[in-house]
């Protein structure tokens, strides 16, 4: 444990980023993560019955995750090894496991912390569970990707996953609390200008201490910074969006369930979030029209026409303004009444041409364009709907084999209310047709 703490040699007056110089020495100094280090937390009672084990850290940036594994090594009587994923490779590795099992050969365990975890390919992750299996390592292995994505199942079998939180605004505000007193200086700020600092951290304590330094080297003597000068000073940090992971399917989640729960207000802020984070437009086109045709369909058959012509006016207008189309399309797809009959309709039949297989049709509606086929009795009886009385024949379209199914059931909502009464007004004259 020779390095874990090797700032603190540096002389006093040496350069250190705020943050490095505000990170906690103790754990009851970390912020934010209560449900596992408060009086009742999961890390607290594992320390407190001395078994550790090992442990997956997983959360966003700036929670928490390294200083806590380097403030555990404290709690334990193992020694502590750290490498990054992103620096070590198969050789590294190898080394660092025989290192482990010759300390446990003289009675001392390793506690091994693997930073950016995830960034391990499937055997190089394989590679740890041996040396898990046999207690040379107790590993903590910490990311910011959802471990049910990125680590093998034989690894997750073998820790325990512990969730890190994004801080919320009271975390902030004592981290920068404390920051202002190590600088032994208030952030020049109003009380506008600071909740808006507050909301840039976007959860991330390190980018919030970040922040802060960035504000107290521009402003002048005297200086006061209001909300507008402070998003000119700091030219606002990006949201905290990865659009191939977690975070863009947690948001398009968010966005299609409000539009599905009828919430044009929720949905707007999460078509927002989206879009402020740099997600192309056309992906939330898409997936309109999807919400179009899988949560409302034929309740409202304008909903499709709305969504695709949104998607219309992005391609002929581009941005800004074609996104204002968009959020048009939200706020109808999220006003519109609801069904999935169509949907469900569709999984029904699908699933029933698959287990049936390839049943023929009857041959009262199949075409003779041949003499054999018409001797075969092809379309023979068959009754043409339009000269029948109502236009509806009544007749029995199913195969023989399979009967007459119930697949698609309207709700009585909307457009397919409407339905409903038409396919209940069918199959009363196809009883009576049919008696």
């Amino acid at each position: 444990m020779s390095d874990l703490f090797a700032a603190a040699r540096l002389d006093e007056n040496a350069p250190r980023p705020l943050a490095d110089r505000l990170r906690p020495t103790r754990l009851d100094e970390v912020v934010g993560q209560d449900h596992l280090l408060g009086p009742d937390g999961a890390l607290t009672r594992l320390l407190r019955g001395n078994s550790l084990g090992s442990l997956i850290l997983w959360g966003p940036p700036g929670s928490g995750k390294t200083t806590v594994a380097r403030l555990l090594a404290h709690e334990t009587n193992l020694a502590f090894v750290q490498i990054s994923a992103i620096f070590s490779g198969v050789a590294e590795l190898k080394k660092t496991f025989e290192a482990a099992r010759a300390r446990r050969a003289t009675g001392q365990g390793t506690l091994l912390f693997v930073d950016e975890i995830h960034r391990f390919n499937r055997a190089q992750q394989d590679s740890f569970l041996p040396v898990m299996e046999d207690g040379a390592i107790t590993l903590l292995g910490a990311t910011t990707e959802n471990p049910s994505f990125e680590l093998n199942a034989a690894l997750l079998s073998r820790a325990r996953v512990m969730t890190f939180r994004s801080l919320d605004a009271a975390a902030i505000e004592r981290l920068l609390a404390r920051a202002e007193a190590v600088e032994a200086k208030p952030l020049p700020l109003d009380a506008d200008a600071r909740a808006a600092l507050v909301g840039m951290a976007d959860g991330d304590g390190r980018a919030a201490l970040t922040l802060a330094e960035e504000i107290w080297r521009a402003a002048r003597a005297g200086e006061t910074f209001d909300r507008a000068t402070l998003a000119e000073v700091v030219q606002r940090r990006a949201p905290i969006y990865d659009k191939a992971q977690e975070g863009h399917y947690n948001l398009i989640s968010a966005l299609h369930k409000c539009v599905r729960g009828s919430d044009p207000d929720a949905a707007l802020y999460y078509f927002a979030r989206m879009l402020d984070a740099g997600e192309d437009p056309l992906f939330l086109a898409r997936r309109i029209v999807r919400m179009a045709v899988e949560d409302i369909g034929l309740a409202d058959p304008q909903a499709l026409v709305i969504a695709n012509a949104a998607k219309d006016a992005y391609d002929f207008l581009g941005s800004p303004e074609g996104e204002l189309a968009l959020a048009q399309a939200v706020i109808y797809v999220a006003t519109a009444p609801k069904s999935n009959a169509g949907y469900v309709a569709y999984k029904k039949a699908r699933r029933l041409a698959q287990d049936k297989g390839s049943l023929m049709p009857p041959r009262v509606i199949l075409n003779a364009p041949t003499k054999m086929m018409r001797d075969e009795g092809y379309g023979e009886g068959y009754e043409y709907d339009h000269d029948s009385p109502d236009a509806f024949s009544g007749q029995d379209y199913w195969p023989e084999a399979l009967g007459r199914q119930k697949i698609y059931a309207p709700v009585e909502r909307g457009f397919e209310r409407e339905l409903a009464k038409r396919l209940d007004y069918w199959e009363r004259l196809r009883r009576e047709r049919n008696t």
